[in-house]
């Protein structure tokens, strides 16, 4: 199966705090894939190593078969790795759609004229709206993106990152802060993604975790404890044992 996405001896420190340790993982293409561990793992820390929004301590990441270590993270989004958080201010004064042909105008280099000829750019208009409508956004086409919905709008932040074409999507807890019901429907939009793109993704709600990822790695004190398929992890008792813990401390304080 091909690789999209992986790493060597990935580690993170600072001074004697070790934040990730020798992290060896492969993310094959079209992978719907988690991440998940406690409070401290080493989750974001490992994606900010994957965008380059870090440096490594030690260690290399390989997208297919291209070490991009070094790239900046600009030069990483042009090769097709894109995160949400890259993308963490939606545009207040422009609508749903204004925001997403800005996206698409930014990926071609258009960035600078694209205020005065985007009546004129019926192209990027279409695939703007397709992007919509992938992620059942075309109704709010029209709509201010400030008067939207949060869960909406991380629907919205998702249609930017999709803008720039990614060949691996990656996406920090794209749930967090969000009501159940709406959710559901994010993780239902992503699902619906073609596999020309590989998700990676951090959640801590298991049960959207064990009803969207088909993989499943956890961390844990910026270590790999395991890696299997839901059902592998969801019986492993060291898996238990991590999350059980982590309530009893909190229902503790």
């Amino acid at each position: 199966m091909t690789t999209a996405l992986r790493t060597e001896g990935l580690t993170r420190r600072w001074g004697p705090f070790v934040a990730n340790s020798d992290i060896s993982l492969r993310f094959a293409a079209g992978a719907r894939h988690a991440l998940i561990g406690p409070n401290g793992a080493g989750k974001t820390t490992f994606i900010n190593l994957l965008t380059g929004y870090l440096a490594p301590s030690a260690g290399r990441v390989y997208f297919g078969d291209d070490d991009i270590t070094g790239l900046p993270q600009h030069r990483r989004v042009k090769r097709g790795l894109t995160r949400t958080f890259q993308i963490n201010t939606l545009f207040a004064g422009l609508t749903v759609l204004e925001s997403v042909m800005l996206a698409i105008f930014e990926r071609e280099g258009m960035h600078r004229i694209w205020f005065r000829t985007v009546a004129r750019h019926h192209a990027v208009a279409d695939e703007a709206m397709a992007l919509l409508a992938r992620l059942n956004l075309e109704r709010d086409a029209d709509r201010r993106t400030a008067s939207l919905a949060y869960g909406k709008q991380r629907l919205v932040e998702i249609a930017l990152a999709l803008a720039t074409r990614p060949a691996v999507l990656l996406l920090d807890e794209p749930a967090a802060g969000i009501p159940s019901a709406e959710s559901v429907e994010l993780f239902d939009a992503i699902a619906r993604l073609p596999r020309e793109v590989t998700i990676l993704f951090i959640e801590h709600d298991m049960g959207l975790v064990f009803r969207f990822a088909e993989r499943i790695t956890v961390l844990v004190g910026g270590k790999v404890l395991t890696e299997g398929t839901p059902a592998e992890i969801g019986a492993d008792p060291r898996v238990k044992e991590v999350y059980l813990g982590e309530a009893e401390h909190a229902s503790a304080a």
